[in-house]
């Protein structure tokens, strides 16, 4: 798989994380500034995790998950 295709299928799977991310939050009726207060970040931390064209680490994206009470599942395929 060439670097493009890389890029693309991380971008995709961001993408999908946000959604999934975003709908649990609308679920659980948390918005973005409880959301803050759960991550112990700034509401700007908050809006760059949630923009799928800004890069977040796993790390992040495990803590996001945790603070919504969900985990992180990785898988190859």
């Amino acid at each position: 798989m060439c670097s493009s295709d890389l890029k693309t299928t991380a971008a995709a799977a961001k993408r999908v994380f946000v959604y999934q991310l975003e709908k649990e939050m609308k679920k659980q009726k948390i918005d973005k500034s409880d959301f803050a207060i759960r991550l112990e970040t700034s509401r700007s931390a908050v809006d760059r995790i949630l923009d799928p064209e800004s890069p977040s680490t796993l790390m992040t994206f495990a803590k996001a998950a945790n603070a919504v009470g969900k985990h992180l599942k990785i898988s190859l395929a």
